[in-house]
């Protein structure tokens, strides 16, 4: 690690402490060039991957755009919030799991399909039939049978 006010590249761990929550760890070090001494952090660093839109631009994935999609779907319907972010947990864990550095906005509404399928049928069907764009009624008739 090198040092902030001198750029000494020799330093040493003074004292090492772990957050309350057990999600960063704090260091003081001291500086073996000028005696300074100062703290670093480490947390670790989740990527969760690109998303790429159907006209070919990408966008950094972002849960607050799933939430208000999802909660569009679940409006007036009898969802705790609790069951909503523990969806979207899942869909991100599934998104970190893939190990992609991109994925397609197509795959993330097949994830977001399948969570709501799971909690709510009727919101599922809202969000199938935006994101689908069905063209008649007999596909959307066909999306009704499957469930």
């Amino acid at each position: 690690m090198r040092c902030p006010f001198c750029a000494h590249t020799e330093t040493q761990v003074v004292e090492t402490r772990e957050s309350d929550e057990g999600d960063v760890v704090r260091r003081r070090r001291r500086c073996h060039g000028c005696d300074k001494r100062f703290t670093t952090y480490e947390r670790a660093e989740i990527a969760l991957p690109l998303v790429v839109k159907k006209d070919g631009t990408r966008a950094d994935f972002d849960p607050t755009k799933l939430r208000a999609s999802m909660m569009l779907a679940l409006r007036k319907r009898p969802v705790s919030s609790e069951q909503v972010e523990s969806a979207i947990e899942r869909i991100q864990t599934q998104l970190l799991t893939l190990g992609e550095r991109e994925i397609s906005s197509t795959r993330v509404g097949e994830l977001v399909m399948r969570e709501l399928k799971r909690i709510d049928k009727v919101a599922y069907v809202r969000f199938a039939s935006v994101y689908r764009n069905f063209e008649d009624i007999d596909e959307f008739r066909q999306l009704i049978g499957e469930i």
